[in-house]
């Protein structure tokens, strides 16, 4: 016997499951969020959230010392880790319990338990207490369970020595010296952190190149950087083998592509390799829903499964792995739920990497429209030459545009550099609305702004920039 009917149950009130339950109730559907954990999932409670806070308070950290070229002597600067973590803590709490409260305000209905699907129509859902209820969905179930970091065997994160970015995020004190395996986002974005907070930061990635997939210049910029602040990276290396010492740290073995190799005395070792899909013991395999090869749920452009009335977003049906890829995905298969025209329909999705300098990206990189056999112009604007970037202390990095280059089409931007996170929003609207390079370079855009830099990059690639010499 069914305990309670609802018209949507959405499973996973993270990025994109809190977003799907909030659009339902907006739309009238009678909704119930379940989440086995905790609101907001991993992007507010380790992920997004309070890895950018921590990534501010180390970027002033570390600014403090290049106050004295502007004039300003700081003097006996000293951070308290512990101190900024709580006050991160409080960032989490505020935007956590706003996400509870929020379901609630748009009249959909929220619950902490374990849910498996049990028919195509029907979740069981294990409370806390261990009690079970039966739950029915006469609209539509929505998987929104995100991922999991990826575990190597003999190296299984243990949270004080061998740590994921969970306890990372969440370090009393920077001391000693950090292993960082893997130079993705992750690795990469924290590492950054706890270098600039006085940890001595050794990455190791197995691939050529750190931020795999980004263009080589933009990343280039960025291990520079980090290499400027003590940091170092070992490209085209594996680790072998962690040893934990009895009373904590661990002996890492390091080894080149040529089987050479070295040791290090870590203190912690941050595994940074990625993540997979949590997809298992939900009961997928018993209703019929079809997997992928790494375990994700296929969908359709209405984001629904194989089988009907049970859909999926976010994460857990694969890359790119972007909270704000998950949040649209969770208003579309609301209104899809609800009965509106609705569907995957994007042109392009942003990206954005918290490294210093950060990294953004929209459409194709040069690489990839060169592989597609695209014929391209390329822009490219240097912060060296924008005079708010002179006064923000913050010069290194550059805007590049790469636009068809016959008909003008605006076909990718990357920008390397201060604010490139919210620089990038214009270049994402440019290639939704299916722009030209004139339609950006004739903008008036303010002065003194880092945005005209975006602006500067698309004159650049018709030949028409004023404040760079064109090619």
């Amino acid at each position: 016997m069914v305990d309670k009917s609802y018209e949507a149950i959405v499973i996973g009130a993270g990025p994109g499951g809190y977003p799907a339950g909030i659009r339902l109730g907006q739309l009238g559907v009678k909704t119930l969020v379940v989440d086995k954990e905790y609101y907001g999932g991993v992007c507010l409670n380790w992920g997004c959230i309070p890895s950018k806070a921590l990534i501010a308070a180390a970027n002033t950290y570390q600014d403090l010392a290049k106050l004295e070229t502007m004039g300003i002597r700081v003097e006996g600067a000293s951070i308290d880790v512990g101190k900024l973590q709580d006050w991160k803590d409080g960032i989490v709490q505020k935007l956590t319990s706003g996400v509870k409260g929020l379901i609630k305000a748009n009249k959909a209905d929220s619950v902490i338990g374990t849910a498996k699907i049990v028919a195509k129509n029907r979740v069981e859902i294990t409370l806390p207490d261990g009690k079970k209820e039966l739950v029915e969905a006469t609209k539509g179930i929505v998987v929104a369970t995100g991922a999991r970091v990826i575990q190597i065997p003999g190296m299984e994160i243990d949270g004080q020595t061998i740590i994921s970015a969970r306890e990372a995020v969440s370090l009393r004190e920077a001391k000693g010296t950090m292993v960082v395996v893997g130079g993705g986002v992750i690795g990469m974005e924290l590492g950054m952190v706890y270098q600039k907070l006085g940890m001595q930061v050794i990455v190791v990635e197995l691939l050529p190149q750190i931020l795999s997939g980004v263009d080589t210049d933009m990343v280039k910029v960025v291990q520079k950087a980090f290499e400027k602040t003590g940091g170092q990276v070992h490209v085209e290396h594996k680790v072998e083998k962690i040893e934990r010492r009895p009373g904590g740290g661990a002996k890492v073995t390091v080894a080149s592509k040529d089987g050479k190799t070295f040791a290090v005395d870590a203190d912690k070792v941050l595994m940074a390799i990625g993540f997979k899909p949590n997809s298992e013991g939900l009961g997928l395999a018993e209703v019929g829903v079809k997997l992928d090869g790494r375990g994700h749920l296929v969908v359709n452009e209405r984001l629904e499964t194989s089988v009907p009335g049970i859909y999926a977003i976010g994460d857990v049906i694969g890359a790119p792995y972007l909270a704000h890829k998950a949040t649209k995905e969770g208003e579309v298969v609301a209104e899809v739920i609800a009965g509106h025209k609705a569907a995957v329909d994007w042109r392009a999705m942003p990206s954005a990497i918290f490294t210093e300098p950060e990294i953004a990206t929209v459409g194709l990189s040069e690489t990839a429209a060169k592989e597609a056999g695209r014929a391209v112009k390329i822009g490219k604007f240097p912060f060296a030459a924008s005079g708010r970037a002179m006064a923000v202390r913050h010069t290194d990095g550059f805007v590049k545009t790469i636009v068809d280059a016959k008909t003008h089409e605006v076909l990718g931007v990357g920008i390397v550099g201060p604010e490139a996170s919210d620089l990038i929003s214009e270049a994402s609207l440019a290639i939704e609305m299916c722009a030209f390079a004139e339609d950006v370079h004739l903008t008036v855009h303010p002065h003194p702004t880092l945005g005209e830099a975006v602006m500067e990059s698309f004159k650049h690639a018709l030949g028409e920039a004023i404040h760079v010499l064109n090619k």
